[in-house]
């Protein structure tokens, strides 16, 4: 399958040239601007697997527009620049670009650049999804501890068998032990 890449670059030539060197190297450019909000817009509407940020650009700076995609987690972005200051690289560093490239760009740096940002995207959504499933199953099991309680000292069950409760309810209403804990919390609200 063909990655999709957008770039955003004020400079129409740079994008010129930086989309056909992509497009030799077998990836897809399915969109161009020239400035950071247009960047951040298009990212969000095309959800492209990466983006290709210059810093210096009119409306919002590749920074900026870098901190946005990342922050709603749209795609990895790669932040090319003619500048490498150690303060430019710390500002990209802390908005999240997994990549760096300097003006002018070698055709032979960029195929293996986007590879392995790639593969540092994946691993950080894989990271991303199994922290999500580790909150929820935490909130579950919270959930689920407090209806127990409250079974436990209203109806003079044991643990296990206001757990089995649960379970049970929640095998016969074909629901997930966490509605039925949210259900049973809910109906000790309104008896208060």
């Amino acid at each position: 399958m063909t990655t999709r890449l957008l770039i955003a670059d004020d400079e129409p030539l740079i994008r010129m040239n930086l989309r056909e060197t992509l497009q030799e190297q077998g990836y897809l450019v399915v969109g161009e601007v020239g400035d950071g909000q247009s960047a951040v817009n298009l990212t969000r509407q095309l959800r492209p697997e990466l983006v290709i940020l210059d810093v210096k650009m009119p409306h919002m700076d590749g920074i900026t527009a870098a901190k946005e995609i990342n922050a709603e987690s749209l795609a990895p972005v790669l932040l090319l620049t003619a500048y490498s200051s150690r303060e430019l690289v710390d500002s990209a560093r802390a908005a999240g670009v997994l990549g760096y490239l300097i003006k002018p760009v070698r055709d032979a740096e960029l195929m293996p650049l986007i590879e392995v940002t790639l593969a540092r995207w994946a691993e950080q959504a894989s990271r991303r999804k199994e922290l999500d499933q580790l909150q929820d199953r935490l909130e579950t099991r919270k959930l689920v501890d407090r209806a127990k309680g409250y079974l436990m000292d209203n109806q003079g069950l044991s643990e296990a068998e206001a757990f089995r409760r649960i379970q049970q309810l929640a095998m016969n209403s074909r629901k997930t032990m966490r509605e039925v804990a949210q259900a049973i919390l809910l109906a000790q609200q309104i008896a208060l």
